[in-house]
């Protein structure tokens, strides 16, 4: 028995709410990786906010690909790790209040959207490789 997600169920376990841990190389040091905030639709792209002058900023700098990890807490453990070549555009308002309110609900999302800075960094890139763990199939 395969304990590997379906395309669809991979696809839309990605786009369900959990914390991610970026994986961002680093020359002559182990990867920088942290949690993060990021969005999914199902066969699109993810996308995630950070500042440029960030540790996560500065180190984008020096490299093409990331990785991203979602995954459960508790068990059955299930986790979808997906890896691409990023791109980076100018954030804005929108997107850093459609992210908080994705983790935060409607009325934290405003507060906090509106406490934070507009001048960060939109990271996206489409899943080229996945691996997925599905143990609940066992």
């Amino acid at each position: 028995m395969s304990i590997k997600m379906s395309i669809k169920e991979r696809h839309s376990f990605l786009a369900g709410l959990h914390v991610g841990i970026i994986s961002i190389p680093r020359e002559k040091r182990a990867p920088l990786t942290v949690p993060i905030w990021y969005d999914y639709e199902p066969f699109g792209k993810v996308w995630m906010l950070t500042q440029p002058d960030s540790l996560k900023g500065k180190a984008l700098l020096n490299c093409e690909y990331i990785s991203l990890c979602a995954q459960t807490e508790k068990p059955p453990y299930q986790y979808v790790t997906v890896e691409g070549k990023f791109e980076i555009s100018d954030s804005n308002s929108e997107a850093g209040l459609k992210m908080a309110i994705r983790y935060l609900g409607e009325t934290m999302g405003r507060q906090y959207a509106d406490n934070s800075e507009d001048d960060g960094i939109i990271l996206s890139f489409e899943p080229e490789n996945w691996l997925t763990v599905d143990y609940s199939k066992m």
